[in-house]
Protein backbone atom coordinates (compact mmCIF):
# COMPACT_ATOMS: atom_id res chain seq x y z
CA UNK A 1 0.00 0.00 0.00
CA UNK A 2 0.86 3.57 -0.67
CA UNK A 3 2.24 6.00 1.99
CA UNK A 4 1.92 9.18 2.39
CA UNK A 5 2.17 12.35 5.16
CA UNK A 6 -0.75 14.39 5.70
CA UNK A 7 -2.60 16.75 8.02
CA UNK A 8 -5.94 17.29 10.03
CA UNK A 9 -5.33 20.53 11.42
CA UNK A 10 -2.79 23.79 11.43
CA UNK A 11 0.23 23.86 13.89
CA UNK A 12 4.00 22.77 14.29
CA UNK A 13 5.59 19.85 12.62
CA UNK A 14 3.93 17.20 15.72
CA UNK A 15 0.63 17.37 13.38
CA UNK A 16 2.09 15.67 10.34
CA UNK A 17 1.25 12.14 10.27
CA UNK A 18 2.47 9.38 7.86
CA UNK A 19 -0.43 7.25 6.97
CA UNK A 20 -1.35 4.24 4.56
CA UNK A 21 -3.42 5.84 1.55
CA UNK A 22 -5.62 4.16 -1.16
CA UNK A 23 -4.59 5.90 -4.62
CA UNK A 24 -6.27 4.18 -7.09
CA UNK A 25 -6.24 4.47 -11.03
CA UNK A 26 -6.28 7.97 -12.81
CA UNK A 27 -9.06 9.82 -14.22
CA UNK A 28 -9.26 11.91 -17.35
CA UNK A 29 -6.43 14.13 -17.21
CA UNK A 30 -4.49 12.72 -14.38
CA UNK A 31 -1.74 10.34 -13.83
CA UNK A 32 -0.51 7.74 -11.62
CA UNK A 33 3.10 8.35 -10.28
CA UNK A 34 5.51 6.82 -8.20
CA UNK A 35 7.51 9.01 -6.59
CA UNK A 36 11.74 8.17 -6.18
CA UNK A 37 12.37 11.86 -4.50
CA UNK A 38 10.74 14.57 -2.92
CA UNK A 39 11.48 18.26 -2.25
CA UNK A 40 11.48 19.52 0.91
CA UNK A 41 10.98 23.57 0.79
CA UNK A 42 10.15 26.52 3.23
CA UNK A 43 6.53 26.95 1.33
CA UNK A 44 5.89 23.68 2.63
CA UNK A 45 5.84 25.00 6.57
CA UNK A 46 3.31 27.74 5.26
CA UNK A 47 0.45 25.41 4.40
CA UNK A 48 1.26 23.09 7.86
CA UNK A 49 1.11 26.29 10.61
CA UNK A 50 -1.76 28.00 8.59
CA UNK A 51 0.22 31.00 6.59
CA UNK A 52 -1.38 29.55 3.40
CA UNK A 53 -5.37 28.53 4.31
CA UNK A 54 -6.32 25.45 3.13
CA UNK A 55 -9.25 22.74 3.41
CA UNK A 56 -8.53 19.79 6.34
CA UNK A 57 -7.45 17.13 5.74
CA UNK A 58 -5.06 17.56 3.12
CA UNK A 59 -1.85 16.37 1.86
CA UNK A 60 1.86 18.02 2.33
CA UNK A 61 4.50 18.82 -0.30
CA UNK A 62 4.08 20.47 -3.82
CA UNK A 63 7.27 18.90 -5.58
CA UNK A 64 8.54 15.90 -6.19
CA UNK A 65 10.09 13.48 -9.15
CA UNK A 66 8.95 9.83 -10.62
CA UNK A 67 7.89 7.54 -13.30
CA UNK A 68 4.49 7.55 -14.38
CA UNK A 69 2.76 4.46 -13.73
CA UNK A 70 -0.47 4.68 -16.00
CA UNK A 71 -2.18 7.71 -17.54
CA UNK A 72 -5.56 8.41 -17.95
CA UNK A 73 -8.32 9.31 -20.67
CA UNK A 74 -6.75 12.92 -22.18
CA UNK A 75 -3.24 12.54 -21.36
CA UNK A 76 -1.16 13.23 -23.98
CA UNK A 77 1.78 15.32 -22.85
CA UNK A 78 3.64 12.16 -20.79
CA UNK A 79 3.40 8.65 -21.56
CA UNK A 80 3.78 5.20 -18.87
CA UNK A 81 7.50 5.17 -17.68
CA UNK A 82 8.25 8.28 -18.91
CA UNK A 83 10.29 9.89 -16.12
CA UNK A 84 8.98 13.57 -14.68
CA UNK A 85 9.39 16.26 -12.23
CA UNK A 86 6.85 18.86 -10.92
CA UNK A 87 6.49 21.74 -9.01
CA UNK A 88 3.30 23.91 -8.13
CA UNK A 89 1.11 24.91 -5.44
CA UNK A 90 -2.46 23.79 -4.92
CA UNK A 91 -2.21 21.95 -7.91
CA UNK A 92 0.10 20.14 -6.62
CA UNK A 93 -0.29 19.68 -3.51
CA UNK A 94 0.05 15.96 -1.91
CA UNK A 95 3.66 14.78 -2.59
CA UNK A 96 4.88 13.71 0.46
CA UNK A 97 3.97 10.05 -1.01
CA UNK A 98 5.20 7.15 -2.44
CA UNK A 99 2.55 7.35 -4.85
CA UNK A 100 -0.09 9.26 -6.33
CA UNK A 101 -2.59 10.69 -8.71
CA UNK A 102 -1.68 13.84 -9.82
CA UNK A 103 -2.59 16.13 -12.67
CA UNK A 104 -0.42 15.47 -15.84
CA UNK A 105 -0.86 19.66 -16.32
CA UNK A 106 2.28 20.40 -14.33
CA UNK A 107 4.52 17.50 -15.50
CA UNK A 108 7.65 18.33 -16.83
CA UNK A 109 9.81 15.59 -18.47
CA UNK A 110 12.95 15.61 -16.91
CA UNK A 111 16.17 15.29 -19.53
CA UNK A 112 18.57 12.03 -19.12
CA UNK A 113 21.32 14.08 -17.62
CA UNK A 114 18.88 15.33 -14.20
CA UNK A 115 18.51 12.55 -11.85
CA UNK A 116 15.16 12.18 -9.56
CA UNK A 117 17.31 12.96 -6.67
CA UNK A 118 18.75 16.41 -8.24
CA UNK A 119 15.25 17.08 -9.67
CA UNK A 120 13.60 16.68 -6.57
CA UNK A 121 16.07 19.79 -5.34
CA UNK A 122 15.81 22.16 -7.76
CA UNK A 123 12.79 22.03 -9.23
CA UNK A 124 11.05 24.47 -6.90
CA UNK A 125 14.20 26.02 -6.32
CA UNK A 126 15.26 26.02 -10.11
CA UNK A 127 12.18 27.70 -11.59
CA UNK A 128 12.19 30.23 -8.93
CA UNK A 129 15.70 30.89 -9.68
CA UNK A 130 15.19 31.24 -13.26
CA UNK A 131 12.41 33.62 -13.18
CA UNK A 132 14.46 35.65 -10.78
CA UNK A 133 17.09 36.00 -12.86
CA UNK A 134 15.57 36.27 -16.20
CA UNK A 135 12.51 38.00 -15.99
CA UNK A 136 12.18 39.96 -12.92
CA UNK A 137 15.26 42.25 -13.86
CA UNK A 138 17.04 43.31 -17.02
CA UNK A 139 20.35 42.30 -15.52
CA UNK A 140 23.37 44.04 -17.06
CA UNK A 141 27.28 42.22 -16.64
CA UNK A 142 28.70 44.47 -12.98
CA UNK A 143 25.28 45.14 -11.48
CA UNK A 144 24.96 44.34 -7.61
CA UNK A 145 22.23 42.40 -5.93
CA UNK A 146 21.75 41.59 -2.36
CA UNK A 147 20.53 37.86 -1.71
CA UNK A 148 19.23 37.07 1.64
CA UNK A 149 19.46 33.33 3.14
CA UNK A 150 22.60 32.86 0.16
CA UNK A 151 23.30 29.56 2.12
CA UNK A 152 20.24 28.29 1.04
CA UNK A 153 18.86 26.54 -1.85
CA UNK A 154 17.32 29.27 -3.82
CA UNK A 155 20.17 31.17 -2.35
CA UNK A 156 22.77 28.66 -3.79
CA UNK A 157 21.48 28.42 -7.38
CA UNK A 158 21.20 32.41 -7.70
CA UNK A 159 24.27 32.87 -6.82
CA UNK A 160 25.87 30.48 -9.16
CA UNK A 161 23.38 32.38 -11.88
CA UNK A 162 23.84 35.55 -11.18
CA UNK A 163 28.06 35.20 -11.74
CA UNK A 164 27.40 33.39 -14.97
CA UNK A 165 25.55 37.08 -15.87
CA UNK A 166 28.43 38.85 -14.37
CA UNK A 167 26.51 40.31 -11.26
CA UNK A 168 28.19 41.13 -8.04
CA UNK A 169 26.92 39.02 -5.35
CA UNK A 170 26.44 39.93 -1.80
CA UNK A 171 24.97 37.37 0.58
CA UNK A 172 23.96 37.45 4.04
CA UNK A 173 23.89 33.82 6.62
CA UNK A 174 23.57 33.87 9.82
CA UNK A 175 26.69 31.82 10.45
CA UNK A 176 30.37 31.20 9.63
CA UNK A 177 30.21 28.31 8.18
CA UNK A 178 27.21 29.27 6.06
CA UNK A 179 29.22 32.41 4.79
CA UNK A 180 31.69 29.73 3.95
CA UNK A 181 29.05 27.58 2.00
CA UNK A 182 28.24 30.93 0.10
CA UNK A 183 31.33 31.79 -0.79
CA UNK A 184 32.02 28.38 -2.55
CA UNK A 185 29.13 29.06 -4.52
CA UNK A 186 29.45 32.84 -5.95
CA UNK A 187 29.27 35.29 -3.62
CA UNK A 188 31.62 38.13 -3.92
CA UNK A 189 30.86 39.38 -0.27
CA UNK A 190 29.77 37.79 2.73
CA UNK A 191 27.15 39.79 5.07
CA UNK A 192 26.65 37.65 8.82
CA UNK A 193 23.26 39.06 10.31
CA UNK A 194 24.00 37.66 13.56
CA UNK A 195 26.99 40.68 14.19
CA UNK A 196 26.60 43.26 11.30
CA UNK A 197 24.28 45.60 9.85
CA UNK A 198 23.41 44.57 6.64
CA UNK A 199 22.60 48.29 5.20
CA UNK A 200 25.83 49.78 6.32
CA UNK A 201 27.64 47.22 5.14
CA UNK A 202 25.98 47.28 1.48
CA UNK A 203 26.87 51.01 1.63
CA UNK A 204 30.56 50.09 2.12
CA UNK A 205 30.94 47.62 -0.62
CA UNK A 206 28.91 49.66 -3.00
CA UNK A 207 30.76 52.55 -2.02
CA UNK A 208 27.59 54.14 -0.99
CA UNK A 209 25.53 53.77 -4.12
CA UNK A 210 23.52 50.52 -2.94
CA UNK A 211 22.75 47.40 -5.15
CA UNK A 212 20.66 47.19 -8.23
CA UNK A 213 18.08 44.77 -6.42
CA UNK A 214 17.39 42.72 -2.82
CA UNK A 215 16.19 39.16 -3.23
CA UNK A 216 14.37 38.91 0.46
CA UNK A 217 13.31 35.81 1.31
CA UNK A 218 13.65 36.57 5.20
CA UNK A 219 10.63 38.79 5.26
CA UNK A 220 9.57 40.47 8.67
CA UNK A 221 13.11 40.54 10.05
CA UNK A 222 15.15 42.26 6.65
CA UNK A 223 12.63 44.49 5.32
CA UNK A 224 13.60 47.63 6.44
CA UNK A 225 17.54 46.68 5.70
CA UNK A 226 16.86 45.60 2.40
CA UNK A 227 15.17 49.03 1.30
CA UNK A 228 17.76 51.07 3.13
CA UNK A 229 20.49 48.88 1.03
CA UNK A 230 19.20 49.71 -2.66
CA UNK A 231 20.08 52.04 -5.30
CA UNK A 232 18.51 55.01 -5.86
CA UNK A 233 15.25 53.29 -8.61
CA UNK A 234 16.46 50.25 -6.88
CA UNK A 235 14.09 47.11 -7.04
CA UNK A 236 12.54 45.40 -4.10
CA UNK A 237 12.03 41.80 -4.69
CA UNK A 238 10.44 40.03 -1.43
CA UNK A 239 10.24 36.22 -2.44
CA UNK A 240 9.36 34.94 0.86
CA UNK A 241 8.68 35.61 4.90
CA UNK A 242 10.63 33.06 6.76
CA UNK A 243 10.63 35.60 9.90
CA UNK A 244 7.48 36.90 9.46
CA UNK A 245 5.25 39.02 7.18
CA UNK A 246 5.99 41.94 6.05
CA UNK A 247 4.68 44.97 8.31
CA UNK A 248 2.24 47.10 6.61
CA UNK A 249 3.81 50.60 5.29
CA UNK A 250 2.76 53.63 3.30
CA UNK A 251 4.11 53.25 -0.15
CA UNK A 252 5.10 56.88 0.08
CA UNK A 253 8.59 55.32 1.98
CA UNK A 254 9.69 53.87 -1.48
CA UNK A 255 9.95 57.37 -2.48
CA UNK A 256 11.62 58.64 0.30
CA UNK A 257 14.21 55.60 0.41
CA UNK A 258 14.85 56.57 -3.63
CA UNK A 259 12.05 56.23 -5.86
CA UNK A 260 12.21 52.70 -5.39
CA UNK A 261 10.16 49.62 -6.63
CA UNK A 262 8.83 46.55 -5.11
CA UNK A 263 7.15 43.31 -6.32
CA UNK A 264 6.47 40.02 -4.57
CA UNK A 265 6.56 37.54 -7.13
CA UNK A 266 4.82 34.06 -7.26
CA UNK A 267 6.47 31.05 -8.95
CA UNK A 268 2.94 29.89 -9.99
CA UNK A 269 2.71 32.88 -12.17
CA UNK A 270 5.98 32.37 -14.11
CA UNK A 271 4.77 28.82 -15.22
CA UNK A 272 1.82 29.42 -16.07
CA UNK A 273 2.39 29.39 -19.62
CA UNK A 274 3.15 26.20 -20.56
CA UNK A 275 6.01 27.72 -23.10
CA UNK A 276 7.05 29.99 -20.46
CA UNK A 277 7.69 26.97 -18.20
CA UNK A 278 9.23 24.96 -20.83
CA UNK A 279 11.64 28.08 -21.61
CA UNK A 280 12.71 28.67 -17.87
CA UNK A 281 12.95 25.08 -17.30
CA UNK A 282 15.07 24.51 -20.49
CA UNK A 283 17.38 26.53 -19.73
CA UNK A 284 17.75 25.26 -15.85
CA UNK A 285 18.20 21.81 -17.15
CA UNK A 286 21.01 23.24 -19.40
CA UNK A 287 22.41 25.09 -16.86
CA UNK A 288 22.65 22.24 -14.35
CA UNK A 289 23.53 19.37 -16.99
CA UNK A 290 26.29 21.54 -18.20
CA UNK A 291 27.98 21.59 -14.17
CA UNK A 292 27.71 25.28 -14.87
CA UNK A 293 25.49 25.16 -11.85
CA UNK A 294 25.89 22.86 -8.86
CA UNK A 295 22.52 21.47 -6.81
CA UNK A 296 23.82 21.04 -3.22
CA UNK A 297 21.56 18.17 -1.44
CA UNK A 298 22.75 18.59 1.77
CA UNK A 299 19.70 16.91 3.80
CA UNK A 300 18.38 13.70 2.99
CA UNK A 301 15.12 12.21 5.03
CA UNK A 302 12.84 8.73 4.94
CA UNK A 303 9.45 10.41 4.40
CA UNK A 304 8.64 8.59 7.77
CA UNK A 305 10.88 11.47 9.28
CA UNK A 306 8.86 14.52 8.18
CA UNK A 307 8.45 15.50 11.59
CA UNK A 308 11.94 16.36 11.62
CA UNK A 309 12.71 17.42 8.56
CA UNK A 310 10.19 20.42 9.25
CA UNK A 311 11.61 20.94 13.00
CA UNK A 312 15.60 21.41 11.20
CA UNK A 313 13.98 23.43 8.56
CA UNK A 314 12.34 25.77 11.18
CA UNK A 315 15.16 26.06 13.55
CA UNK A 316 17.76 26.94 10.31
CA UNK A 317 20.04 23.53 10.24
CA UNK A 318 19.92 23.22 6.68
CA UNK A 319 21.59 24.13 4.22
CA UNK A 320 21.29 24.05 0.57
CA UNK A 321 18.79 21.62 -0.86
CA UNK A 322 16.87 18.71 1.15
CA UNK A 323 14.81 16.00 0.23
CA UNK A 324 12.78 13.43 0.71
CA UNK A 325 14.29 9.69 -0.62
CA UNK A 326 11.74 7.00 -1.17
Amino acid sequence: MAKAVRFYETGGPEVLRYEDVEVGDPGPGQVRLRHVAVGLNYADTYFRNGTYPIPMPNGMGVEASGVVQSVGEGVTNVQVGDRVTYTGFLNTLGAYSTERLISAEPLIKLPETISFETAAAMTMRGLTSSYLMRRIYDFKAGDSILLHAAAGGVGLIVSQWAKLLGLNVIGTVSTEHKGEIAKAHGCDHVINYSHEDVASRVRELTDGVGVNVVFDSVGKNTFAGSLDSLKRRGLMVCVGTASGPIPEFNPVLLAMKGSLFMTRPALADYIADPAEKAALAGELFDHVGSGRIKIEINQHYALQDAVQAHRDLESRKTTGSSIFVI
